[in-house]
């Protein structure tokens, strides 16, 4: 299975947010939406990194409360690692776990086409499993 098929599951909304964007409007927006991290555009809506909530802790480490009032692209992870709808989930699960990121924007033709949590691979390879493990007993009982 592929990225494709991941995003035909669960949509190709992606959660984003400017370089201005405070560390306090960030993480209410991951509350809002129930999400780990937001994609951050620079001011030509190409992908300038990515805030998750971990560099939002890690900020608070550091900084402290007035943290909170400071843009994100000041605590964005910017060295970013992105996929296509065509990479498996083989792919995705080495990358992820090389690089320890859990979230991989998909770029398609240039263009930011959806993106990829560790979730959505962990429950695409179950499902893969799942069907693979249906496939052997059916065969074993024939």
């Amino acid at each position: 299975m592929n990225v494709a098929s991941i995003l035909d599951r669960k949509g190709r909304d992606v959660a984003t947010a400017p370089e201005d964007i405070t560390l306090r409007d960030a993480a209410r927006e991951l509350r809002q939406r129930r999400i780990g991290a937001l994609v951050i555009l620079n001011e030509a809506g190409e992908i300038a990194g990515i805030l998750s909530e971990r560099d939002i802790v890690r900020a608070m480490a550091d900084k402290g409360g007035i943290a909170a009032d400071m843009p994100a692209n000041q605590f964005m992870s910017r060295d970013i690692c992105t996929c296509r709808l065509a990479d498996t989930t083989e792919e995705l699960m080495a990358i992820m776990t090389k690089r320890r990121f859990r979230h991989l924007p998909v770029i398609e033709g240039g263009r930011l086409a959806g993106i990829v949590s560790i979730g959505d691979v962990v429950l695409q390879r179950m499902e893969e499993m799942a069907f693979e493990a249906e496939q052997m007993k059916q065969y074993i009982i024939s």
